[in-house]
């Protein structure tokens, strides 16, 4: 029998640079000293997605199911962040923020949302209409939840420490093309230049790629993701705002609704918004790419979603082509703003893995195949929960190593 000798150019590849990929290749390299991980990212520099594009907000937890993993890492996530900014000079506040129902039909989910944060561990104060202005002077409310634990950073700095902190070999502009997986063997991936990377053990940590990367690698990940744009303006008096105001969100959905965040540069953002986007990094309407489109269309679940939620989705639809529409949802928290103080600030877009009845998926989903761990969702409080995401995905990458 014929021994065949193979040079691994590393032991673990992670395929991802942004806040998810660079703490596992900082998780692995802590907890497994001298093993060898490199990081591909097919941009020019970390973090140029879903890390950079958001709220800058450290997510307290208190929205998700106790005993899921949104809830348990975003929770310890959340005081974990603080402490890593802290001890790394990153600009960063724990601000705290209100969860404000302005109709009476919210006010048996805001009150839903007490009890869940307390189920979570987390403290949340209750306020009553006139206690309102004691945190934000100019908004308006039926009743409120103020949540302490909540709070601001930069989370694209902190991608950047944790690349230069990981001692992983990391490679920008790497674009993967193919993959060729071999249990016995271990992965070859190469790149849009020609190279190719052979190692022992995989990690997806492609975001807003990630389904397409997992089929690379011949798995079929029973998700898609659905890419939904998220636009944000930014207010022109900030003094309007203090710190962070939310509105109840819809249990049905996993978006937040539009909401108002002070942010460590002491401007405010206002969104973000859930629309339907053209290309996986459609940041405006005007970007269309033909072969993702006809992916997302070719998906039942896209379909599924968009029957069963045309309503909400108009409502959406509505407020990004509509100045006055949208102005008209903010004016429901803060009722002096105006549709001039609403200047157009850069889009995000979230990658949401949506199955094929259409169930939106709602928690964190990490999947294992051989010689591989896929991160197929990872939205909204993954930059929050990073670390003990990272800390989790690099525990299966690390069994996967021993058993290679």
């Amino acid at each position: 029998m014929v021994q065949v000798s193979i040079v691994y150019d590393c032991d673990v590849l992670v395929i991802g640079g942004g806040i998810v990929g660079l703490s596992t290749a900082y998780a692995i390299t802590r907890a497994a000293p001298g093993t060898r991980v490199m990081v591909l990212e097919k941009e020019l520099g970390p973090a140029r997605h879903q890390t950079g594009r958001n709220s800058g907000v450290i997510h307290s937890g208190i929205y998700y199911r106790p005993g899921s993993l949104k809830a348990r890492f975003a929770v310890r996530g959340a005081t974990e962040m603080v402490k890593f900014c802290a001890e790394y000079g990153i600009d960063h506040a724990v601000t705290g923020k209100l969860i404000v129902a302005t109709h009476k039909a919210e006010l048996p989910r805001l009150h839903a949302l007490v009890q869940r944060g307390r189920e979570n561990g987390i403290p949340v104060r209750e306020l009553g209409a006139a206690q309102i202005g004691e945190y934000e002077p100019e908004v308006r409310g039926l009743a409120a939840i103020q949540v302490g634990t909540t709070g601001i950073c930069d989370f694209v700095a902190v991608a950047r420490r944790l690349a230069e902190s990981s001692g992983a070999e990391i490679h920008y502009g790497a674009r993967v093309i193919r993959i060729d997986r071999r249990p016995e063997l271990g992965v070859a991936v190469r790149t849009a230049d020609g190279r190719v990377v052979r190692a022992r053990v995989l990690v997806n940590c492609a975001g807003l790629h990630c389904d397409e990367i997992a089929r690379l690698s011949g798995d079929d990940p029973g998700m898609r993701i659905v890419p939904f744009r998220g636009e944000y303006y930014t207010l022109a008096r900030p003094e309007l705002v203090r710190g962070l105001v939310y509105p109840v969100p819809d249990p049905a959905f996993p978006f937040l609704g539009v909401h108002l965040t002070r942010g460590i540069d002491a401007s405010v953002h206002i969104g973000p918004n859930a629309v339907p986007a053209l290309a996986r990094e459609g940041y405006g309407w005007g970007t269309v790419r033909p072969r993702e489109l006809a992916a997302t269309l070719a998906w039942p679940g896209s379909w599924r979603i968009a029957r069963r939620h045309w309503r909400y989705g108009g409502g959406e639809l509505l407020r990004s082509v509509s100045k006055a529409a949208f102005t008209d949802a903010v004016r429901r928290l803060l009722p002096a703003v105006t549709p001039d103080d609403l200047i157009p600030a850069a889009a995000g877009v979230r990658a949401q893995a949506v199955l094929r009845d259409g169930t939106l998926v709602d928690d964190f989903l990490i999947q294992e195949t051989p010689r591989t761990v896929h991160v197929l969702n990872a939205p909204s409080p993954a930059a929050t929960a990073s670390l003990p995401i990272g800390r989790e995905v690099a525990r299966r990458a690390l069994t996967a190593l021993s058993t290679a």
